[in-house]
């Protein structure tokens, strides 16, 4: 398979308020949860030296970006207030920019506040939003004028009651239409670094799930960048009937077929692995 047919999609840099990100091949985006209840990392990384460590493997096994999570999004998490969360990332984004200031950094929020305040005080370079603004009707508006990259992700619902019977008459037509509205207003509204992301897990059952990683294809219609979360999530370890921790090697099996398939960002948990299937498939 040659790699120049395999990523659909035209566009090869990001632009990070001026730090240009290549992706004309694949990259990798590092999980950093400072959850204590994420699914599978959370409680973890909560210590400063752990944080630091944990940021340093991040980079020094390959990935481009560092995504800091401070909401877990698992089904029946506990939801938590914009004090809290902000609470929790000012001083984890301090003292990643004071340590090791040259790291690119996503923020995972739905909420414009925050967006505005870490952009601003932080430079944060992109927004992860996975609500794609229907959680905070503001955030549109607040990406157009703080000009970062922003990642749209589907879900049906919200993270506590995603995962109850999520229904669809067509699950690929009702992702294009919810991705070809939002990305219509986007750029209405100026903003033209838009990174899409499928959901996977998000409002979406095991079989739902493996549908949409089949047809993963279906949207290079869009020419954008395209962000797949596969890491070690539930149609992973439910259908090997193992738990998250023993789901390494259907991850990078996943990741193999998003791959090929036309994601251009992975967002994982384990960056080197990731960075080794994207250096094999690359080779093909």
């Amino acid at each position: 398979m040659n790699s120049k047919n395999t990523f659909f999609s035209t566009k090869t840099i990001l632009n990070c308020k001026g730090k240009l990100i290549d992706i004309s091949s694949p990259i990798v985006m590092g999980i950093l949860n400072i959850t204590p209840d994420s699914f599978y990392d959370g409680g973890r990384f909560i210590a400063e030296n752990e944080i630091l460590l944990r940021t340093e493997q991040i980079i020094n096994e390959g990935a481009k970006i560092l995504d800091i999570g401070a909401y877990s999004s698992r089904p029946d998490a506990t939801h938590i207030s914009e004090e809290e969360e902000l609470s929790r990332l000012r001083p984890i984004l301090s003292l990643i920019k004071k340590k090791i200031p040259e790291t690119i950094i996503s923020v995972d929020t739905f909420r414009s506040n925050i967006a505005k305040t870490v952009v601003n005080e932080f430079d944060v370079d992109i927004i992860n939003d996975i609500s794609a603004g229907n959680m905070d009707d503001k955030m549109f508006e607040t990406i157009a004028d703080l000009q970062v990259p922003y990642i749209i992700m589907h879900m049906k619902g919200v993270p506590q009651t995603m995962h109850l019977n999520p229904a669809y008459t067509d699950i690929i037509q009702e992702i294009i239409k919810y991705f070809a509205e939002k990305i219509q207003k986007l750029k209405l509204l100026g903003i033209n670094d838009i990174i899409i992301d499928p959901g996977f897990g998000f409002g979406k059952n095991i079989d739902q799930n493996f549908e949409l990683l089949s047809k993963l294809e279906s949207f290079k219609m869009f020419d954008m960048t395209l962000m797949v979360g596969l890491s070690r999530k539930s149609m992973i370890y439910k259908t090997l009937r193992g738990q998250p921790d023993d789901s390494l090697n259907g991850t990078t099996a996943l990741n193999t077929i998003a791959l090929q398939k036309g994601a251009q960002i992975l967002r994982v948990h384990d960056v080197k692995e990731a960075i080794e299937v994207i250096k094999l498939i690359n080779k093909l």
